[in-house]
């Protein structure tokens, strides 16, 4: 079983500015790109995901929570399942690869929070998207 796995990035400040970087991160995979801007910090986006799909998750700006569920059964999952948590900043270019299988909450942590999305499929290349209520794994 693959689990997710946060890549860290870094930053390097100078008298010119600062780079940020994540020289670790290989985007050999990636097909397609967009960014989720949430309507505000209050709004969970939660819970979708993808069973053959691979994603990888990077905050360009503010801030954001985003748990991860594995599913067991894609028809009827259980409701009690494992989350884990990340918290992921714009302070460095950190990723979060998150395999196939996983669906996800996502929540800005302040206004005006950007993430960025990308993905190993390009759109309608397969049906692989998966949706459940907001509050489906909320117990």
């Amino acid at each position: 079983m693959e689990l997710p796995e946060l890549i860290i990035g870094g930053i390097h400040k100078d008298n010119r500015g600062q780079i940020q970087f994540n020289n670790d991160f290989n985007a050999e995979q990636v097909k397609r790109i967009y960014v989720i801007e949430n309507i505000d910090y209050l709004f969970k986006r939660a819970w979708q995901g993808h069973r053959i799909e691979r994603r990888w998750f990077a905050v360009i700006a503010g801030s954001f929570e985003i748990k991860l569920v594995k599913i067991d059964n894609w028809d009827h999952p259980s409701k009690t399942l494992d989350q884990s948590m990340y918290r992921l900043n714009s302070d460095s270019l950190d990723v979060l690869c998150i395999p196939g299988g996983y669906v996800s909450s996502i929540q800005a942590l302040e206004d005006d929070s950007k993430l960025l999305v990308m993905a190993d499929y390009s759109f309608g290349e397969i049906a692989d998207e998966y949706r459940y209520s907001n509050d489906y794994f909320d117990s």
